[in-house]
Parts: structure tokens; C-alpha cells; sequence
């Protein structure tokens, strides 16, 4: 529980830090459709960042292997979706998006087990 919570501060913390980044320092340097994958990136950040927040918060009033599975898969979702976009982005390697499929998979996975745990909801 407390791991996703920290982890959940930690991104949405970084996703500030990204936007304000990609809005005011990339704008220049890169063309807009990568300027767009960044973003994409962070928008994708911030609804993990909460859906972490908020997975650990259930977890503290009903603990569940499907919780636990959902805020792993969120956690390691936004580092392999959004890490990959963020590479991508900088890079300019197009080959990097090979890896967001992976983490948005990750992402399906975590709502799934999300929606398990609300199924199993007394």
C-alpha cells in the first residue's frame, strides 16, 4: 500500500516536472509530432500517477492480491509506456515504440485486476 502511494506521488510529482519541461524547454527543440508523444507520455503518467493513489488507498481499507496486482501493473506500465515515449521523444528512435505496446498492455492488465477487486468488493 505505502509503495504505491509513494510511487503515485513520485509520478505525478515527475509529471509536472515532464509537462513543464516538454511545454517550455522541448517546444523549441523538437518537431511537433514528437513535442505530441511526449505529451502523450505525460498525460498517460498522470492517470497512472492517480489510479496508483488511489489503488493505494483501497488497498489500506480492503488489502486483495488484485490490488496488489493492479498498482504493480500501473507502477511498471507507466515506466515502460511512458519511459518508452519519453525516449522516443528525446531520441528520436523510432524503434523505442516497440516497448509501448508493452506497457499499455501493463495498463489493461492493472484495470482488469481493478475491476476483479471491485467485483470482489464486499
Amino acid at each position: 500500500m505505502r509503495t504505491f502511494l509513494i510511487l503515485g506521488a513520485v509520478y505525478g510529482l515527475l509529471g509536472v516536472a515532464f509537462g513543464a519541461f516538454g511545454a517550455h524547454a522541448l517546444r523549441a527543440r523538437l518537431s511537433p509530432d514528437l513535442l505530441a508523444i511526449w505529451h502523450t507520455g505525460v498525460e498517460y503518467q498522470f492517470y497512472h500517477a492517480a489510479a496508483l493513489l488511489l489503488v493505494g488507498l483501497w488497498l489500506r481499507a480492503q488489502p486483495g492480491i488484485a490490488l496488489q496486482i493492479a498498482g504493480a501493473c500501473f507502477a511498471l506500465g507507466v515506466l515502460l509506456f511512458s519511459g518508452s515515449l519519453y525516449a522516443l521523444a528525446l531520441s528520436g528512435v523510432r524503434g523505442l515504440g516497440a516497448i509501448t505496446p508493452i506497457g499499455g498492455v501493463l495498463f489493461l492488465a492493472g484495470w482488469l485486476a481493478v475491476l476483479v477487486a471491485a467485483l470482489r468488493a464486499q
